[in-house]
């Protein structure tokens, strides 16, 4: 019999299985979509029972498509967006809908929980912040607080990722990829946050957290009944840990060793690298212990404004043209764009300014500039927001190896604008679906198929091709790139 595993990712948009062999081929997948609602300026807010129908629709399409018996799938994974809270009652059935990780509804409570200056916030920029009003905390504050009736009738609390686990395998099992890096929790520095919890009235979350965790890639149990005619799976198959998408997708592009970075592009970029070292620094999230890998450190970084950027200029000023248009005639200019430079902080800066009223902007204009140069610079200016980032890690994360993964791996100018700025390398992975293989990887480890997940790596993950850097435009973007990273300075005076 050959065995195969199954990876889940419940997305913002909808929830997408995948069939994959031990090699890491897909061999078939489906999706199914779930609407979003947005009932004041802030909220986010989904059904948590839309995710449990969409997971019985996209699994049994995925299992169709690939044309495999359902019997010969010996586990499954799951990766879910983060943040993305949920409130159940006793029975597990949701009290209200789920706040969506988008929602920043809870942004005085995340100032609350900030002006505590626990040391469990060392993870938020050396305790200096931001707290984000998108994390667990603020929003189980504001539930409380704004909805006390429905906290009253919640006896757990916690993400789209332990829904799924619940639903599949009747247990309340938290990951500790989400605990670590957004619940606060620390594996070397004392566990749960008790005296954070303490300091904002919170205490009685840690009746509704999970009392059980597992670590990615540990075996949670088996589908119950109910689950396994839902999903149309073998009740044998069994339930393997993940956690937040974007973690599980480093697994996904083989980003395991200290120096390796994901670089995950889309509307916006998230630079998630695993450490040499464990660091708490200002302007950088993390190091967060044992979040993906045992033993190993993740930093993180991001950019709020990226591919929305590039959308924003195209639709308002270059409708009408192709982007592969734009990009050959941007590629056509030489780096600075003749003396241009933008700003990419168009919806605030993340990291590593954290300033939400940071703004975006051109600089450099002149009556001989075109379309094409302002085009380039905003392209530049995003890279350069990369190569910042990256700087900001500091001593803790020396940059040896870049997979990228999202939307820029279809733009050869995007890859090769971002390998220029930084002067090393990318490689991009043969599966553009990292969550979903990440989730496969740890689906094959639960299965016994490979010995951790360094082993399923190797064995699931390919390089497509690498993107090296021209070294001379390397040199070129050095003092440019000292103008970008002056700029933010520059400009915040000018809106003080």
């Amino acid at each position: 019999m050959t065995t195969y595993v199954l990876g889940i990712d419940g997305g913002t948009e909808s929830l997408r299985a995948r069939v994959f062999d031990l090699s890491g081929r897909s061999l078939g997948d489906h999706a199914a979509p779930y609407a979003t609602d947005f009932p004041a300026p802030g909220h986010a807010e989904q059904d948590p029972e839309a995710w449990w129908a969409a997971a019985g629709i996209a699994t049994r399409g995925a299992i169709v498509s690939s044309g495999v018996d359902p019997a010969d799938i010996a586990a499954l994974a799951c990766d879910t967006t983060s943040c993305t809270v949920v409130a159940l009652d006793v029975a597990g059935t949701p009290v209200r809908p789920c706040l969506l990780w988008m929602d920043v509804r809870g942004h005085r409570q995340a100032a609350d929980v900030l002006a505590t200056g626990d040391p469990a916030l060392r993870i938020n920029g050396g305790g200096a912040g931001p707290v984000s009003p998108e994390w667990m905390l603020p929003k189980a504050l504001w539930i409380k607080q704004h909805q006390p009736d429905v906290w009253a009738r919640a006896a757990k609390v916690g993400e789209y990722q332990d829904f799924l686990t619940l639903r599949m395998t009747g247990r309340w099992v938290a990951s500790l990829n989400n605990m670590t890096m957004r619940w606060h929790y620390q594996t070397r520095h004392g566990g749960w946050p008790d005296a954070l919890l303490a300091q904002i009235d919170l205490s009685d979350l840690r009746d509704r957290w999970p009392a059980e965790f597992a670590a990615p890639g540990e075996v949670i149990g088996p589908l119950t009944r109910e689950a396994a005619v839902h999903l149309g799976l073998p009740q044998t198959c069994q339930v393997v840990q993940g956690g937040a998408d974007a973690f599980i997708g480093m697994i996904g592009l083989g980003v395991t060793q200290p120096g390796d970075l994901a670089l995950i592009t889309g509307s916006s970029h998230l630079q998630l690298g695993v450490a040499m070292r464990e660091t708490h620094a200002g302007g950088v999230w993390g190091t967060y212990a044992d979040c993906v890998y045992p033993r190993r450190h993740i930093i993180e970084g991001g950019q709020t404004s990226t591919g929305s950027v590039i959308a924003w200029y195209k639709r308002n000023f270059a409708p009408d043209t192709a982007y592969e248009d734009l990009n050959a005639a941007a590629s056509g200019l030489p780096p600075g764009a003749e003396g241009l430079l933008a700003v990419d902080h168009f919806q605030g800066n993340r990291t590593p300014h954290t300033d939400a009223l940071a703004r975006g902007a051109v600089t450099g204009l002149t009556l001989k500039h075109t379309s094409a140069h302002v085009y380039r610079a905003l392209i530049e200016g995003i890279c350069f927001g990369t190569r910042s980032i990256i700087s900001a890690f500091g001593g803790a994360f020396e940059a040896r190896r870049i997979v990228v993964a999202g939307g820029a791996v279809n733009a050869p100018f995007w890859l090769q604008t971002h390998a220029d700025t930084l002067g090393l390398p990318l490689e991009v992975t043969e599966q553009p679906e990292a969550p979903c293989l990440g989730a496969a990887i740890l689906a094959a480890v639960g299965a016994g198929a490979y010995p951790d997940i360094d082993a399923g790596c190797a064995a699931m993950v390919r390089t497509s091709r690498v993107i090296v850097p021209d070294m001379d435009a390397h040199a070129a973007y050095a003092p440019i790139f000292a103008r970008y990273q002056a700029a933010f300075g520059a400009l915040k005076k000018l809106r003080e």
